[in-house]
């Protein structure tokens, strides 16, 4: 069986012609990436905020035991 080096010649394929992959498709930039991209920002977003309010939590036990010492 014969492989053709051209991506788009589907020599030895068999089966028809292959859809002809675009420059960025090619080297796996192709629209599904942009999905996956927008899935790791959504992700990221989302452990941002639950470790901003983790702090603030934090900051509020730190604020009222400083408190809790200052009156005594």
């Amino acid at each position: 069986m014969t492989d053709s080096k051209n991506i788009n010649n589907p020599v030895g394929q068999g089966g028809g012609q292959r859809k002809k992959l675009s420059r960025a498709e090619r080297q796996n930039n192709g629209p599904h990436r942009n999905h996956d991209r927008q899935g790791a920002a959504d992700k990221k977003a989302e452990l941002v905020r639950k470790m901003r309010e983790k702090a603030r939590a934090a900051e509020a036990a730190a604020g009222q035991a400083s408190d809790d010492t200052a009156q005594r």
